[in-house]
């Protein structure tokens, strides 16, 4: 689908040239080009046009004075600094343009007819006068010498398997007489041929194929030699073979030129010397000779020389045709006319093998032309017109049109064909967005063709249909007529030099003008014209374009666009400046593209396509090189991208690595835009698509949400980009267009919830529009069954342009999909509740929970129904629909949970169940009390809540069955709240509520259940068991218990509390209860609970007991006091100092690890006394073996782990962490017993014994102010700060990491415990001290 567009053309006469030029070649130097004519060698230099340098070979006598001499070859050897060239004579010469120094490094007696230079320059192979073949090594050594006429085949000969004889075989069309023809020997060459032998190298060097004319037949043949000149293979006769030979540089193919006879075909050789493929030339048998075919570099383009054959009294006119191909077909893609005048008769012609699109051309005035092209695709601009998805393929002289809004059409067909009287160069389609499917056609003879739509009705002669119209079908698609044809003339008369292809860049303006680029005065200038059509004069010949007016530009014009919908022309130098042209000026000038902060633009290479758009509001120019560098202005945001296109305000992009992306312009920046093209985009991104290996983009229909993409075969496809379709999508949306939404989304698998999602809204306001719109049940229902409560424009298409569309909630509190079917709903009952029936059977299954019981009344009310309407659902219909929706037994329970025994039935009927089973069982039903038979089935669909409240109606004679379901399901509660707490059923119910209660070991709460039901004797148990000694008691008084049964009752429960260690209460019963009070005080005194005891003892005037009793035990308490305390300061003071130990070593071998490990040093752990360093790493797989085991344990068991985890054993890793957390306990163990020690003060002091007192006073106060020093040494400010921010974890970062590394916070060990790292607090508040005995 893409056209050759020309660049630039470059044109040099070079006057001061002397002689006939011969052949030539291209120089060491960009633009350089070698000519050899009759007298020497001449180096044509790059500008101006004067010859630069010289070699005269008649002066050194290699080539005759008279000029009858003949150069067969030159070839620029860049090595040696030097140009070989081959005479007819048979000299091989070296010649240094430099010195102008001439060596022959060779003779060949019998004259040279060809000198050919493989492709790597290492051998030369020459065709000799005496129908030899002699190659060369590049040092001019000869490798061998072969006769060019062999008799046998060559090593690629074919083998004969012997499958059967050319008699039995099948031979097609011809019919069976083919069989018994004798082969026909290959006719004779042609008579202008002119029998000289033709070489050409395979693009690798590898082989080498030679066409020569057979002595014997005078046909030509085909050879193919390797480099060590041993033939591979000979083609099969070809009739009318002509000269012209060139092996495609990528290897598979061999062209050539065939006289058939009735046609002119370029036929294809394969290596074995087989046919393969053809196809004609666009001239009658006879017309033209092929002088000369070649490829160029890429093998994409394939360039034909031909002349006229001679013409009686009138010059040969040359041509020279560019073939390219794709999906199997030959395209004509540009024509050069070069006249019949003398001087235009071309010399030679030649590829550049650096740039594939460059063609080099000498005529024989001396008269050097270049030509650059590159592929463009001509489709047309704009954004709403129906014709705007039109693609023009130049065919010839045909024009092949594909209207993409109506069908895809594969290349080589299309819709239509346009056919004109001269081979097309050029197409360009109107720039007016109300014509943008008008073209102008520009033929090789300079005229334009103007092609419209719509006034005429006429059927146009010169526009066939392809594709779509013929075989009695009538092609609804709309085709152009032919307008007007125009000549262009804009100066330059018809004697001078012929410069085909003058005029470039046809651009159609929107007010019907046109503007071209033609050549200035020098070769790196431009003139831009002008052109208006002017009113046809009566007697002329054909109509003229006037030229309105030319501007010269300052610099050689490379491409050219035009924006239909800002209507801005904008032009590329050479120099890559970007000028504007003011068209709608009164008088139109050039000025410098500037951004919107004034800078002049200027792309950084030269761009092939060009195109205008607008980012954020402003209008921006868009490049892409041949080599898929793509800016934006003068930035380059990508360099993978192989095709863009822009649509509406979206950019779509093809790129290198096979995917499509869009991006939405609207509100982006170019920075923006950058960023998005550089990185991956998000996995459920809707920018980016996957597509095929090397697609290209052709074009992007618009009003639809096709974009057309080309295969590098040739073949075509059509995606539907989902940045596009939500595009599109969104615009149906906001103008109300559902109907065209649904069946866009529906068509392209978008999710329905978008719908609504897009604007909550609207859509719940226009439900009823809604409705109308899609008017379909099917697609109602398919909408209710897709609806989900996540809001698919937050998870699965958020808006691209970045600015979000979501909508507040309408109503928060509600669930999304119950308000749409409420909503939904309600519209459809009021516009058609008979037609839209089913849809809303699904409105309220979709609900949650599903509102079957609805659903099912309402399919019980319309079998009810006496009329029924036309257009309504039968029951019988809409219940298979509802089957559809539920599975069959979960409706069957539901009808059944309606206790409406005829909808039970009617859906029974649609299930698989046995009517043996449902019958009896309905049966049975229907015969029992109406609460009952609800109890049955709410208890047969296990709704036991329901069950519960039916068989509490059923009287009680019921009761017993009532308690057995009760206790069955553990519903004590609800049962409960059946009856009057004054009832016989209630107490019946707490009574089993209570032993449930007791079971599960919640003693209190059972107590509690029994006593409010008045079953005391079980609520004093449970009481007891629960250790509420004051209600057991109470209890005890209800029951009317006597006083000794209450001593007892008391006695026991104190022995209870004693094992609790609950000495006072245990005391209080016994001295209230049993009245033992010598028993109560030894309990207290156990306790050490001195002040009660002391209560108790003057209570009952018993002092004796202090002597005996009171005073030993405050003696054994201080004792026991001193010694805790002095055990718990040696213990300190050890961990203290072992601590300060460990902290040193760690800090040793730190340094000496930071020394040669900084950078990446893993997280230090622990040290031990050996200074083996442990590393966290290390620790944590010793850990990790030893926890996953132990994580399969019991819970005592992973306690017990847990515990030993920090081990005290000098040298065991964490070792520090084991101490902190002894250090920890010692310092809380010290804390709690402050309290006592005040007691106990007291009671000494109070019995005089002040100094025991006084040691038990200064021993406490030592330890403590011992603590109180030590905590900041041993819990550092850096450890309390690392338990706050640890070096690792999950809100680190590598800096955080590294900084902490720096400051040597390394020791910090990794502690699965922070709180460990957290020094114990002192409370100072409390006054423990007596001041007496300071």
């Amino acid at each position: 689908m893409r056209n050759l567009r020309l660049l630039r053309s470059g044109g040099r006469r070079f006057a001061t040239a002397v002689g006939t030029p011969q052949c030539f070649g291209l120089g060491a130097e960009t633009g350089t080009v070698l000519v050899g004519c009759q007298h020497g060698l001449l180096e044509l230099g790059p500008a101006g046009q004067a010859v630069t340098r010289e070699v005269s070979l008649t002066a050194e006598g290699f080539m005759p004075e008279d000029g009858s001499g003949r150069i067969v070859g030159i070839e620029h050897i860049p090595e040696q600094e030097c140009v070989c060239v081959a005479t007819a004579a048979g000299d091989i010469l070296l010649c240094n343009l430099s010195t102008k120094q001439v060596d022959c490094v060779g003779s060949v007696d019998s004259g040279l007819s060809t000198m050919s230079w493989s492709p790597d320059q290492e051998l030369v192979l020459l065709a000799t006068g005496q129908q030899t073949l002699i190659m060369m090594t590049r040092d001019f050594e000869p490798v061998t010498e072969k006769q060019i006429h062999q008799d046998e085949f060559g090593e690629g000969k074919f083998v004969a398997l012997g499958w059967g004889k050319k008699e039995t075989q099948f031979h097609g069309s011809e019919g069976k007489q083919a069989a018994h023809r004798k082969q026909m020997e290959a006719s004779p060459t042609s008579a202008w041929d002119d029998g000289r032998p033709r070489v050409t190298w395979r693009g690798d060097g590898q082989f080498v194929a030679v066409s020569a004319v057979c002595p014997e037949t005078g046909a030509r043949k085909v050879r193919v030699w390797n480099r060590e000149l041993v033939l591979q293979s000979t083609s099969e006769p070809i009739s009318g073979l002509e000269q012209a030979l060139s092996w495609k540089p990528s290897g598979n193919l061999i062209a050539s030129t065939q006289e058939k006879p009735n046609r002119h075909d370029v036929v294809f050789l394969e290596k074995n010397g087989l046919l393969h493929g053809e196809f004609t030339l666009p001239f009658q048998k006879g017309q033209v000779k092929v002088n000369e075919l070649l490829w160029n570099a890429e093998s994409t383009i394939l360039a034909i020389w031909m002349e006229d054959l001679k013409v009686e009294d009138s010059k040969p006119n040359s041509y020279v045709q560019l073939w390219t191909t794709g999906n199997y077909h030959w395209y004509l893609k540009q024509t050069l006319h070069f006249g019949s005048l003398e001087e235009n008769q071309l010399v030679s012609l030649l590829w550049d093998q650096e740039k594939p699109y460059r063609l080099h051309v000498l005529c024989q005035g001396w008269h050097y032309l270049s030509y650059d092209w590159h592929w463009t695709t001509d489709h047309g601009m704009g954004e709403n017109s129906q014709h705007v998805a039109n693609v023009a393929v130049i065919d010839g002289d045909k024009v092949l049109v594909t209207a993409f809004q109506h069908a895809v059409v594969p290349p080589p067909m299309c819709t239509y064909e346009l056919q004109l009287q001269q081979a097309v160069n050029q197409v360009a389609f109107h720039t007016d967005p109300k014509h943008n499917g008008d073209m102008a056609v520009l033929d090789a003879d300079n005229r334009i063709s103007v092609y419209r739509y719509g006034q005429s009705t006429m059927n146009d002669p010169t526009v066939k249909f392809g594709a779509v119209g013929g075989n009695g079908f009538k092609a609804a698609v709309e085709t152009p007529y032919l307008d007007k044809t125009y000549r262009v003339d804009v100066g330059g008369s018809n004697n001078e030099v012929m410069n085909p292809l003058g005029l470039q860049f046809l651009t159609w303006l929107p007010d019907d003008s046109f503007l071209v680029v033609g050549q200035g005065e020098s070769a790196a200038q431009s003139v831009l014209h002008h052109l208006t059509a002017v009113p046809h004069v009566a007697g002329a010949e054909e109509e003229r374009l006037n030229l309105r007016l030319s501007v010269p530009v300052d610099g050689e014009v490379i491409s050219l666009c035009c924006s239909p919908v800002t209507r801005t022309v904008a032009l590329q130098l050479a120099d890559r400046q970007i000028l504007k042209y003011l068209w709608e000026a009164t008088t139109p000038v050039l000025e410098p593209w500037r951004t919107s902060s004034g800078c002049a633009v200027r792309f950084p290479y030269p761009c092939v396509q060009t195109s205008i758009t607008r980012i954020s509001g402003e209008e921006v120019i868009l490049g892409l090189t041949d080599r898929c560098r793509f800016f934006v202005n003068d930035i380059e945001v990508a360099s993978n991208i192989t095709s863009f296109a822009t649509y509406n305000e979206f950019l779509l992009v093809t790129t290198s690595s096979h995917t499509c992306q869009c991006f939405c312009l609207k509100n982006v920046s170019v920075k923006a835009l950058q960023a998005g093209l550089s990185s991956a985009a998000a996995p459920n991104s809707e920018t980016l698509r996957k597509v095929e290996r090397g697609s290209r983009i052709i074009t992007v229909v618009p009003l639809d949400t096709k974009v057309v993409l080309q295969m590098p075969r040739g073949n075509l496809e059509t995606v539907h980009h989902r940045a596009l379709v939500l595009a599109q999508i969104r615009k149906w949306l906001d103008r109300l267009m559902f109907r065209e939404a649904f069946q866009c989304m529906r068509k392209l698998r978008i999710n329905l919830n978008l719908l609504y999602d897009h604007n909550p809204k609207m859509f719940l306001e226009n439900a009823e529009t809604f409705i109308r719109q899609i008017d379909s049940v099917n697609y109602i229902n398919l909408f209710f069954t897709e609806l989900k409560e996540e809001d698919f424009t937050k998870s699965m298409y958020p808006s691209l342009n970045g600015s979000s569309n979501a909508q507040p909630r309408q109503h928060p509190d509600q669930k999304k999909v119950n308000l749409v079917c409420d909503v939904m709903r309600v519209a459809m009952e009021h516009i058609d509740p008979q037609k839209y029936c089913l849809s809303i059977l699904t409105a309220h299954v979709k609900k949650t929970p599903p509102e079957l019981e609805i659903a099912l009344q309402k399919v019980h009310d319309l079998r009810e129904s006496i009329t029924p309407d036309v257009k309504a659902v039968s029951a019988e219909e809409a219940l298979k629909y509802l089957l559809f929706l539920v599975d069959v037994n979960e409706l069957y329970d539901y009808s059944l949970g309606t206790y409406d025994f005829d909808l039970v039935v009617m859906v029974a009927e649609k299930s698989q169940k046995d009517p043996k089973e449902y019958l009896p069982f309905l049966n049975a039903l229907r015969k029992m009390e109406t609460n009952y038979q609800r109890y049955t089935i709410d208890r047969h669909l296990k709704r036991y809540t329901k069950a519960l409240g039916h068989l509490s109606k059923c009287g009680p004679e019921h009761f017993s069955e009532f308690l057995n379901l009760v206790k069955d399901q553990n519903q004590y509660c609800e049962a409960l709240k059946l009856y009057p707490s004054n009832t016989q059923e209630y107490k019946d119910i707490s009574d089993a509520y209570g032993e449930y209660l007791i079971q599960k070991q919640l003693y209190e709460q059972a107590a509690l259940i029994l006593a409010r039901a008045g079953i005391f004797a079980k609520a004093l148990d449970a009481f007891q068991n629960s250790g509420s000694w004051q209600q057991a008691l109470c209890m005890a008084s209800r029951l009317g218990y006597t006083k000794d049964k209450l001593s007892s009752l008391a006695r026991s429960m104190a022995g209870k509390l004693v094992e609790q260690r609950k000495n006072a209460e245990a005391a209080m019963l016994l001295e209230q209860y049993t009245q033992d009070y010598e028993e109560a005080v030894l309990l207290l005194l156990e306790g050490a609970l001195w002040e009660e005891t002391l209560r108790l003892i003057h209570k009952y005037g018993r002092l004796d007991i202090l002597e005996t009793n009171f005073k030993p035990a405050i003696l054994e308490a201080q004792k026991s006091q001193m010694i805790f305390l002095d055990s718990q300061k040696t213990a300190f003071l050890r961990h203290k100092s072992r601590l300060q130990v460990v902290r040193e070593l760690k800090e040793k071998a730190c340094e000496s690890l930071q020394d040669y490990e900084m950078p990446n040093c893993p997280e230090l752990d622990l040290f031990s006394e050996t200074s083996s360093i442990v590393t966290a790493s290390d620790m944590n797989s010793k850990y990790s073996h030893s926890n996953s085991r132990i994580s399969a344990r019991s819970s005592k068991n992973r306690r017990k782990a847990d515990r030993k985890r920090y081990s005290l054993k000098e040298g065991s890793p964490f070792e520090d962490m084991a101490l902190l957390e002894v250090l920890g306990e010692n310092v809380r163990a010290v804390e709690t017993v402050k309290g006592d020690t005040h007691v106990l003060l007291k009671q000494l002091v109070l019995f005089g014994y002040d100094e025991e007192a006084g040691a038990l006073q200064q021993v406490l106060e030592e330890v403590l102010q011992l603590m109180e020093t030590s905590i900041p040494e041993i819990w550092t400010p850096d450890l309390q700060h690392s338990s706050v921010n640890p070096v690792l974890g999950p809100n680190s970062t590598a800096n955080s990491i590294m900084a902490a590394y720096q400051q040597k916070r390394i020791v910090t060990p990794v502690v699965q415990d922070p709180e460990l790292l957290i020094p114990p607090k002192l409370n100072k508040n409390l006054q423990w001290k007596l001041h007496l005995l300071q």
